[in-house]
């Protein structure tokens, strides 16, 4: 009988527990659908500040404006954290066409990637080798590469439902085609765009030459998917196609940015540190809503709901703006660095930088113990339609704070629409729902919650 009552009340206590998260879930989510400040904070990062490149003058004034926004809503402290960071500049615009025969051309749609040097003199003007995979540059050798344009042109894989894994799958050309064709005297490397969609927008995006001497670097550009499509198709019927583009780009001196930082101090825990963030820096084609203005505001938002709705967090809840993800992760690795130094105790790591579309839920870079502690949640969810609680990539900015205890998690929206917009002219503020930057924002504060309340299973238990 004793027995009995006790299995009685444990199953009282944890329907009220049930009970009581899902009003506080209730009233985080009126919180952000009825007043919600993410959109508004986007509208202005994104069509008053726009591009958000590393070191540029959109970047500093990002800083500014996200810092006094976070200095409005009533935090215990709000500091900049300086990083020096890269200054890469595009320059006027890039050119390139397609030449058949002598004077017949056809314009296509380019733009440099980042990091890359500057074409020389008047621009490249070569035939094409086309190839599918940086493998393949080793089977055809220097003796038919040299003196050539290098155009990778393997696809997305366009069979994976996970985008992201279709991009991991092709984005190594992007990222070391350059180095690799210029050990083989390439004049130059066109890299299709990670992009699943036929269009004419290039995506841009980070590359490196590794060691590559100065002297032996080769210039490089995206290509849009429909510029790659001709390009090739045209190759195939006229492999004596000559492609001619001019890049305007260069590398600048180091510069001082700033990553924004925010917190509520915990009321019972203040040591135990929550970060929440996306990086503020992004490519300058477009104005960088969804890559990761989406992220920032989302992360902004999460403590102003905090304070609305009265929340008071037993543990220190850190919003992070990380800047200079896009081309070097400084500002991760500064405050993973400075954060070691002051050896604080980081225990959980929320990143979103994935888009501002419709929250599927959360993949986690944690141990089984905490994954099925999040996985316990999912039926607290499921009235936001939110049901992914996986284990899997938390996110770049927070990866280099990853030891044996801390909890990562990442936003996980649906994931179908985001490489039409990845990195490319057509990330603007438009493409941007409200509704599900909203939903996002929410979802986020949730998961935020339900740690503080309930904290992290030690990596001694099971």
């Amino acid at each position: 009988m004793k027995k009995l009552s006790v299995l009685l009340l444990l199953v009282f206590v944890q329907a009220f527990a049930q009970t009581e998260d899902e009003k506080q879930l209730r009233s985080i989510y009126d919180a952000a659908l009825k007043d919600g400040k993410a959109y508004p904070w986007l509208n202005y990062l994104s069509n008053q500040i726009g591009g958000r490149l590393s070191g540029s003058v959109q970047a500093q004034q990002a800083v500014d404006y996200t810092k006094a926004q976070m200095d409005s809503l009533g935090l215990d402290r709000v500091w900049l954290q300086p990083v020096m960071v890269p200054k890469w500049v595009r320059g006027t615009p890039e050119f390139a066409y397609l030449e058949t025969a002598p004077g017949v051309t056809s314009n296509v749609p380019i733009c440099a990637l980042g990091g890359s040097i500057a074409t020389y003199g008047r621009g490249v003007k070569a035939n094409v080798i086309e190839v599918q995979s940086i493998e393949e540059l080793a089977t055809l050798g220097k003796e038919k590469i040299s003196g050539k344009i290098v155009f990778f042109n393997r696809p997305m894989d366009p069979k994976l439902v996970n985008t992201f894994e279709a991009y991991s799958g092709a984005v190594d050309q992007r990222g070391r085609g350059a180095a690799e064709a210029g050990k083989y005297e390439a004049l130059g490397v066109i890299v299709r765009s990670m992009n699943l969609r036929l269009d004419d927008y290039p995506h841009a995006g980070g590359m490196s030459y590794g060691d590559t001497p100065e002297s032996e670097r080769v210039p490089a550009a995206a290509i849009s998917t429909n510029g790659a499509d001709l390009l090739s198709a045209t190759l195939r019927l006229n492999p004596e196609t000559k492609f001619f583009f001019k890049l305007n780009c260069k590398q600048l001196e180091e510069v001082q940015s700033y990553n924004v930082i925010g917190e509520i101090k915990g009321s019972t825990h203040p040591d135990e540190i929550m970060v929440i963030g996306g990086h503020l820096d992004s490519w300058d084609l477009g104005d960088g809503s969804h890559d990761d203005g989406a992220g920032c505001v989302q992360s902004m938002e999460a403590l102003r709901i905090f304070k609305k709705i009265g929340y008071k967090p037993k543990r220190t809840i850190r919003v992070v703006l990380f800047m200079n993800e896009e081309n070097g992760l400084r500002g991760g690795l500064k405050y993973a660095e400075i954060a070691k130094n002051k050896n604080e105790n980081h225990v959980f790591a929320l990143e979103s930088d994935s888009g501002g579309f419709t929250p599927r839920g959360f993949s986690f870079n944690a141990s089984e113990a905490n994954l099925k502690q999040a996985q316990s949640w999912k039926s607290i969810f499921e009235p936001y339609n939110i049901h992914m609680f996986v284990k899997g990539y938390a996110g770049a900015d927070i990866g280099p704070l990853k030891n044996d205890q801390i909890v990562m998690a990442g936003l996980r929206p649906d994931s179908q629409r985001y490489f039409d917009h990845h990195h490319a002219e057509n990330d603007t503020f438009e493409h941007v729902n409200r509704r599900e930057l909203e939903q996002g924002a929410a979802a986020m504060t949730s998961l935020l919650y339900l740690f503080d309340k309930y904290g992290i299973v030690p990596s001694d238990k099971k």
